[in-house]
């Protein structure tokens, strides 16, 4: 071989490893910030438990952190940006109102690591993770639990909007309830809102007139209403997302507390800490990332006031059904 051909393959070897070093990684981050939806990180809900998963990770791994309170949509993109142009390597966003401008962002800081809570984007953006949930799975517990507790065999929901994780909610739920009461009747309506309680309740108190002893409730402030006054009305609730006992019943202060059954919860902090335990360990890659029974993404919510009014048999019926989906041997029927 030619001397020249030598050189030249020298130089090709000299160049490969220079790229290989000077090709940007995903290093180790050292700063993670977080974004809120609307209200604060003690509001008992997503942004409450999006702020325990990262303090967890922050506390196990050594990181440095920040918060930033959303007081209105159209700051959005100025609380990601000042995490992003301050040198955060890491960004967590909280719900889907914030996709839009958290997209914006990663696409103006794509040297940043993203992760937002309920949203995936399609097609996926390389520097953010979509946290998503298996409602199906969530909806299924809290369905067999419906299923096991009622008496007369017929039992509602009251779900949101018509779009893809309600649907899921509410396929999830009817799914539950044949598993463990092939004979019940499932009562249900979607309301076209999210924020009205008036009509979440007036739906539910109507599914009680029809013989429901259960009722969930899928939908937002819409589905806290018809918890609320169904609870009130005497029979069994159940909550969703998370755990509404803390929430809508105020901490168990309000009437109707001692009907809440459960929730079915989506743990938003175990997800969060995953996408920063990602990001710390060089793994972070951009796309969508489901959290079901097998990585602990979802669950019922304790039972509290109703600790007692729940029998050891449909405890241990739950635990087995959980068991089941998440060593895959139970099914939802479900398509995501």
């Amino acid at each position: 071989m030619r001397r020249s051909t030598w050189y030249l393959l020298g130089c090709v070897t000299v160049l490969a490893l220079l790229g290989g070093l000077l090709t940007p990684a995903l290093a180790r981050i050292t700063q993670v910030g977080l974004v809120t939806d609307i209200g604060k990180v003690d509001d008992r809900t997503f942004n409450e438990f999006a702020y325990q998963g990262m303090m967890r990770a922050v506390k196990e791994f050594g990181l440095k952190s920040a918060f930033i309170e959303t007081q209105q949509p159209t700051d959005y993109e100025k609380n990601i940006e000042q995490f992003a142009s301050t040198g955060y390597e890491m960004i967590i966003t909280v719900g889907f109102m914030l996709g839009d401008a958290t997209k914006k962002m990663a696409v103006k800081y794509p040297q940043v690591q993203f992760a937002i809570v309920d949203f995936a984007y399609d097609p996926p953006v390389a520097n953010i993770i979509g946290l998503t949930f298996a409602e199906d799975q969530s909806g299924f517990l809290v369905g067999a639990l419906a299923g096991l507790m009622t008496k007369t065999k017929t039992v509602g929901m009251v779900a949101g909007t018509e779009i893809p994780p309600v649907i899921r909610f509410r396929k999830g739920y009817e799914a539950g309830v044949k598993h463990v009461c092939p004979t019940c009747q499932l009562l249900g309506v979607y309301i076209d809102s999210f924020t009205d309680p008036a009509r979440g309740k007036t739906a539910a108190l109507s599914q009680i007139d029809e013989g429901a002893d259960v009722i969930f409730g899928g939908g937002g402030a819409t589905g806290s209403g018809a918890i609320l006054g169904a609870s009130q009305a005497g029979v069994w609730v159940l909550g969703v997302d998370q755990d509404e006992y803390m929430t809508t019943f105020k901490q168990g202060e309000a009437k109707g507390a001692n009907k809440l059954l459960s929730s079915a919860m989506k743990r938003v902090d175990n997800a969060v800490y995953g996408a920063i335990k990602m990001a710390v360990e060089g793994t972070f890659k951009g796309g969508t990332q489901v959290f079901d029974a097998s990585n602990d993404g979802i669950g019922l919510a304790p039972f509290h006031a109703t600790e007692n009014a729940v029998p050891e048999t449909v405890k241990a019926k739950l635990q087995e059904i959980a068991a089941g989906l998440k060593a895959g041997t139970i099914k939802t029927g479900v398509r995501r």
